[in-house]
């Protein structure tokens, strides 16, 4: 397929695939939100230390138990499955809502990465074993056509 493309079609099709990525990557940048917003509007003044204290990370990012999720318990993790526990200057312990946790995604991206180099393995050894089979037709095939020659 790809060996009936003319260079300028092949020019032509790389040019319009690198506009489409630029242009995605433009449309995600003004569509995404910013991390640190949160995600409903109803939990951001419950979960600000008062006249915008500084405030000290208790507890990092985790996900909300499957407790919390279903007794409703924090407000917080009914709409947003990851939470943070923050100490408020004042004294206060708020919990807030979070976007991501590094060791999840770190897990989730090594488990991607392994999936990968397993069926990378597999598609190299498919090959090899492919290339061997033809590889042999033709040994037998020419092998036939000497004995039939001589």
């Amino acid at each position: 397929m790809i060996e009936l493309c003319t260079k300028k079609r092949m020019l032509i099709g790389i040019s319009f695939l690198g506009g489409l990525t630029i242009l995605v990557l433009i449309v995600e940048s003004h569509w995404t939100d910013n991390p640190n917003k949160l995600i409903l509007e109803s939990f951001e003044n419950t979960t600000r230390c008062a006249s915008g204290d500084d405030y000290e990370i208790t507890s990092e990012c985790h996900p909300c138990s499957a407790f919390e999720v279903a007794s409703r318990s924090i407000d917080v993790c009914i709409h947003a499955r990851y939470k943070e526990v923050l100490k408020c200057k004042s004294g206060e312990t708020i919990t807030r809502s979070c976007d991501r946790v590094a060791w999840l995604e770190e897990r989730e991206f090594w488990k991607f990465e392994t999936f990968m180099l397993l069926l990378a393995l597999t598609s190299c050894i498919s090959v090899y074993w492919r290339e061997n089979v033809l590889r042999q037709r033709i040994v037998r095939k020419i092998a036939r056509q000497l004995r039939a020659s001589a």
